[in-house]
């Protein structure tokens, strides 16, 4: 363990995106803590590669979050190697940037498939393996753009408020199986997705947001960690408001 964070001896966790960036720093973190862990992306080099090194521990599943199929077959891999299933993080994301009249429908329609209705496939796919392991966790992971209103982010913002939305009503409707359902809301993490940008993860390496720098998607994994700890009691109708480096652009 480290850190501080309970113990997940005996857990077993789908982690979707866990080929880099913030999925990885979760899968990591997980199995440090004694979780074993089915890491899924479309990126099958960087899926393997992570559940390598992460060891017995981790499997590797190449897994298209927009798929129903695709979603039954993650299940029942994590089922089958492992036993059971506890716990769901929702990471996996797409993220352009665009004006809304220059952002085209195919383009804001594949932002919606894989950063919503990936989620929602999700949550429905996880739900009975979660009730016969006498409840379980989901953490979605949203953004600042799923809180605010930002120039550039209209497919992406609206994927982010939707899965705002969706985590609400899901905590309502799952909590009586004792199952929690959570959301959190980084801001802009060193991850691939900002590669792009001019910033960095030192401090001044981000003027304008409150930490005056970029978060490390090692630390959305400990509040993810945090999400899934989350008592049974808070679970109906709550979700969590956990928040890291929130910044004016440029969101995970």
């Amino acid at each position: 363990m480290s850190d501080g964070l309970a113990d997940l001896s005996g857990k077993v966790a789908i982690i979707t995106g866990g080929g880099r960036g913030q999925g990885e720093a979760e899968a990591r973190l997980f199995a440090s803590l004694g979780a074993r862990v089915v890491v899924t992306d479309i990126l099958e080099d960087e899926g393997q590669e992570v559940a390598a090194a992460i060891g017995d521990s981790a499997r590797f599943t190449r897994h298209d979050v927009g798929s129903a199929d695709g979603w039954a077959e993650a299940v029942a891999f994590a089922c089958n190697e492992f036993g059971r299933l506890d716990v769901l993080v929702n990471n996996a994301a797409i993220c352009a940037v665009a004006p809304i009249v220059d952002q085209s429908v195919d383009e804001f329609e594949r932002m919606l498939r894989v950063n919503l209705v990936g989620p929602f496939l999700g949550i429905k796919a996880v739900v009975e393996p979660m009730k016969a392991a006498g409840g379980g966790s989901i953490v979605n992971i949203s953004s600042q753009a799923g809180l605010q209103g930002l120039a550039g982010y209209g497919a992406y913002g609206s994927s982010k408020w939707g899965l705002r939305g969706l985590t609400k009503v899901a905590s309502i409707e799952l909590g009586q199986y004792g199952i929690r359902v959570n959301t959190v809301y980084p801001g802009m993490i060193d991850t691939p997705m900002i590669a792009h940008l001019n910033v960095r993860r030192r401090p001044g390496g981000h003027p304008g947001s409150p930490l005056n720098r970029v978060g490390a998607p090692e630390e959305v994994a400990a509040l993810s960690r945090s999400s899934h700890r989350m008592a049974p009691r808070m679970s109906r109708a709550r979700t969590s408001w956990s928040m890291v480096a929130p910044a004016r652009d440029g969101f995970p």
